[in-house]
């Protein structure tokens, strides 16, 4: 059978996924009366809740006696680890654009690795139904994109296609039939290469990802380079220098067929499969024949620019929720995913109860602390630190971002004073259509940790920002941080209602009443830029003498609720977010007040 494999890549909300759904149904991969759930592609929980995609997946569809593997990738930069590996995956991509955003950050960011590979790209020109759609100007924007990214000849002679992913329709034209994708799927075809084939070569593959399946075990999958791999054949595992990890028989073969992984007793070159039962290989191993002795070269992938420490809860309410909570189980925990998501690093420090975890962004990260707190965990995390670098010279490097906002017009203003404040440079500002105004910064990465937020409050919610890592740079000096102090509790039960609308006249508050809460846990916002220890136990005096005017049922204004990525930008160096499967607090790291004192003291001095 011919083959074709493409990843289709994309910004965050332009489409990828509901695209897929549309290839799946039109190529007659489901049944007539299969009850299919929407982006069929975004299986796992976080993904269905937040709209996004994490993982990257394969699937695949026959037209007309060719099959296409298909790889759908996720659209946000954090996850730009999952897309760098599988571009070796495959022979061209679809570069999937708003009509009405035009190329965004992700796409210039996966688009260049795409690019650099070599790979043809073929671009749709999605939503073209929106009411600001201007496609023949992204149309223009994306050739610019290319050329900027040092595309060659073949590869800025791109053929360009029209769709509306939601309706399943694709054309070379906007005045095309508008019937069905068709015309993509035989573009496809015709324009991506077929895969490179040397079927008399021993076998051999790059393991591209890898997950665990409760009933398969470990499950890589990659792309057969060379040969035919067969049922119960002998096979080895190498490392990227050429040691071997593993001798095994393949057992089990699988492949993608549509949605499904299924048996195969056979596969050849050019096609992706998955193996499962592997033990010790890993992510950008080889897996080949017995008589091989090199092993397939595997893409370079950035560099995380981020970190924070992973820690045992050691809270007076530890353990309450949870079911996994020693060093061990963390520790474990996160050496498999390091094993399977080659852009988080895993680092055990001095006090051996804490782990630094390096990754991509405060996104990625929340995502594995938020699957972790699903699976039982409790865990303390600190506040993210950008990654510094030293030069030749000596001088310190920070990680800079660049950063794309689109906004109302009127907001501007303030977004280009906020970042400014966080030592961000404006490089450009232009408008964007429908009353917009795209601005974009170069800004260190340390300044944008917690201002998402802020960003939302001062656009009243209208505002786009996307970001991408940029390279590094100079240290841009001291960068101000939170302006508020906290209230902290000093003292260990529940919260008294009374006690709290008390305290409201000194900040806004985190909880509510009856609510569990210890000594050095923070359960508000201070006014003031100052700490303040507060007492949110205290009951109102009761007497056996009636007063003659009745008590008004305590109002309490409602809390401010902080999801856990909200949490983890708005502590400082001396707090921690804890987090168990039920809840998430805010403490300080020294829950004692004389600890808390010794260390400023200590600081002070130092």
């Amino acid at each position: 059978m011919e083959l074709r494999n493409i990843a289709i890549i994309a910004h965050v909300d332009h489409g990828k996924t509901t695209l897929v759904d549309a290839m799946l149904r039109q190529s007659g991969t489901f049944r007539e009366n299969q009850q299919v759930a929407e982006r069929v592609m975004d299986s796992n929980d976080l993904e269905k809740e937040r709209g996004i995609t994490i993982l990257a997946k394969c699937t695949s569809v026959d037209w007309k006696g060719t099959r296409i593997n298909i790889v759908d990738t996720p659209g946000h930069a954090d996850f730009g680890g999952e897309v760098e590996r599988i571009l070796s995956m495959v022979d061209g991509v679809v570069v999937l654009v708003d009509a009405a955003e035009g190329p965004m950050p992700q796409t210039k960011f996966v688009t260049g690795k795409a690019l650099g590979l070599g790979l043809r790209p073929i671009v749709v020109i999605n939503k073209v139904d929106r009411g600001d759609a201007r496609p023949h100007e992204v149309h223009d924007e994306c050739f610019d994109l290319f050329a900027a990214l040092d595309a060659d000849d073949d590869q800025l002679d791109f053929p360009t296609m029209f769709a509306v992913g939601r309706d399943g329709w694709a054309d070379d034209s906007l005045e095309g039939p508008r019937k069905d994708l068709s015309a993509l799927f035989d573009l496809i075809v015709k324009h991506v290469p077929a895969p490179k084939r040397d079927l008399d070569a021993p076998f051999s593959m790059l393991a591209t990802t890898l997950e665990a399946d409760p009933y398969l075990g470990r499950v890589l999958t990659g792309r057969i380079y060379s040969g035919t791999a067969k049922l119960n054949m002998q096979v080895k595992g190498l490392s990227h220098d050429g040691k071997v990890l593993e001798q095994f028989r393949l057992s089990k073969l699988l492949a993608f067929r549509g949605i499904e992984r299924i048996p195969v007793e056979q596969a050849e070159a050019g096609d992706i499969i998955a193996i499962a039962g592997m033990t010790k290989p890993t992510v950008a191993d080889t897996i080949c024949a017995p008589e091989v002795t090199e092993a397939l070269k595997a893409n370079p992938i950035d560099p995380p620019t981020l970190a924070m420490t992973f820690s045992v809860n050691d809270s007076p309410l530890a353990g309450q929720e949870g079911d996994k909570v020693t060093s061990r189980m963390i520790g474990a925990r996160l050496a498999r995913e390091a094993e399977s998501n080659v852009a988080i690093h895993i680092r055990e420090t001095e006090t051996k109860d804490a782990f630094e975890v390096s990754g991509r962004g405060e996104l990625q990260l929340g995502v594995l602390i938020e699957t972790m707190r699903r699976e039982g965990f409790e865990l303390s995390i600190s506040r993210p630190r950008v990654l510094f670098k030293t030069d030749e010279d000596g001088k310190r490097l920070e990680p800079i971002e660049e950063v794309f906002i689109d906004v109302d017009e009127e907001y501007s203003g303030v977004v280009v004073e906020k970042m400014s404040l966080r030592k961000a440079e404006l490089t450009g500002m232009r408008p964007s259509g429908g009353g917009k105004t795209r601005v974009t910064f170069l800004a260190p990465a340390r300044g944008l940790i917690g201002y998402h937020g802020e960003f939302l409050t001062d656009t009243r919610g209208t505002g786009l920002m996307n970001r991408m890592f940029h390279g590094y740079a100079p240290y841009k000096g001291a960068i101000e941080g939170r302006r508020n102090g906290v209230l902290i509790s000093n003292g260990q039960g529940d919260a008294v209602t009374y006690a709290l609308w008390n305290l409201e006249d000194r900040g806004s508050m985190f909880i509510t009443g009856n609510v569990k809460i210890y000594e050095g846990m923070i359960i508000g916002e201070h006014n003031r830029p100052n700490d303040l220890e507060v007492n949110a136990l205290k009951a109102k005096q009761l007497t056996n003498i009636r007063a003659a005017g009745k008590d008004e049922a305590v109002k309490l204004t409602p809390p401010r609720k902080m999801s856990l990525e909200q949490a983890i930008a708005y502590i400082e160096d001396d707090e921690l977010v804890e987090v168990t499967p039920k809840s998430i607090r805010l403490r300080k790291r020294l829950l004692d007040p004389n600890e808390r004192k010794k260390a400023e003291r200590a600081a002070k001095n130092d």
